[in-house]
């Protein structure tokens, strides 16, 4: 059982998309970093000075022990444009990538086929009667 998991894990596709995890991963802080520190503060002071992840609907206030109850709303768009920003910029890349390969794809003629037996021999016998 340990060598099928072996040979399973040394695959290249299970390789590969361990690679494009790990990259993924990275990939998503740094998104969420530009939406963090960048955009929104900027969509805030668009709006009026409005931070969007404090916005929150308080469904039980806080009293002595309990901790409130809020849905937070605000959150939730930051992550809804985190997506956003993510899926678009996976797009444009699959995009580029794909207009790589079919850019390499037309530069590249078909290799030339080479005739069969057959038609040596027929083409041998065309020129010898041409000949004649």
């Amino acid at each position: 059982m340990l060598q099928e998991f072996k040979e399973f894990a040394m695959k290249g596709n299970v390789m590969d998309l361990a690679v494009a995890v790990i990259i993924g991963g990275a990939f998503g802080k740094i998104v969420t970093s530009l939406v963090d520190d960048l955009l929104m503060p900027v969509l805030g002071l668009l709006l009026g000075r409005i931070n969007l992840s404090g916005f929150k609907y308080v469904i039980a206030p806080a009293g002595g022990d309990m901790a409130e109850s809020a849905l937070m709303y605000g959150s939730f768009v930051q992550s809804l444009i985190d997506f956003l920003i993510i899926s678009f910029s996976i797009f444009l890349l699959v995009k580029l990538l794909s207009s790589f390969k079919k850019k390499k794809e037309v530069e590249e003629p078909p290799p030339a086929e080479e005739p069969s037996r057959e038609e040596v021999l027929l083409t041998e016998i065309r020129d010898l009667l041409k000949d004649r």
